[in-house]
């Protein structure tokens, strides 16, 4: 198995993929905040909800949806401020990704990775990140 990296870019390469990993994993999880509402524990994170409020309309009063879900749609999510820290936090986590699979795949090819695509991908990481 040849490899386009050094010792060190192939740590580098196991890293970043762990990294990203633990990135999009948080990413996933609706545990961003966790509070309680109606004498409930609900958490939530960017896209994902445990445990909200709904409005009963056929006995009018608001009851509590103990399970996780997403929400329905991209305009359901509360606020401006969370559909764009979505958007950013999803870019970063696939710029993450790209990058990591991109090393461990430079791990196995030779002359994949040349130090201008390594400084470029340097670059990703940290926007990414």
């Amino acid at each position: 198995m040849a490899s386009s990296l050094t010792c060190a870019g192939v740590i580098w390469a196991f890293l970043s993929f762990l990294c990203a990993a633990a990135s999009c994993v948080g990413f996933f999880m609706p545990y961003w905040l966790l509070g309680s509402q109606l004498e409930k524990s609900v958490s939530f994170g960017t896209f994902r909800r445990c445990s909200y409020p709904v409005r009963d309309e056929s006995r009018q009063i608001t009851v509590m949806v103990e399970q996780c879900g997403r929400y329905a749609s991209f305009q359901a999510i509360p606020s401006a401020e969370w559909r764009i820290c979505t958007v950013v936090t999803g870019l970063g986590c696939g710029l993450l990704l790209l990058v990591a699979l991109t090393a461990l795949m430079g791990c196995c090819v030779s002359e994949l990775i040349s130090r201008t695509v390594g400084r470029v991908a340097g670059g990703i990481q940290f926007l990414g990140g």
